[in-house]
């Protein structure tokens, strides 16, 4: 089996609004769960429980992953505002 070679080289990783991307879609996993929360007699009959914990999982996974990305973020700005080695 050959070594695969790239032709060309990978691309810069596109840069955008993160913070703000991970938060919309926390709120987002949270605001499911409460528009389930009323139902959840009607999810247990029908033995679809998971559905209401998973958009509580994602909202939880979300307050990590907001704290993570806002902790990138300083990160970089603070590498940018030292210049260059």
């Amino acid at each position: 089996m050959a070594k695969w070679i790239p032709l060309h080289e990978a691309p810069e990783p596109l840069e955008g609004p993160v913070v703000a991307t991970i938060t919309g879609g926390t709120i987002l996993w949270f605001v499911l769960f409460l528009v389930q929360l009323p139902f959840y007699g009607w999810y247990d009959d029908h033995g679809h429980t998971w559905w209401v914990w998973t958009c509580l999982a994602g909202g939880g996974l979300g307050l990590i992953g907001v704290w993570y990305v806002r902790k990138r973020d300083a990160a970089i700005k603070r590498e940018a505002a030292a210049g260059p080695k």
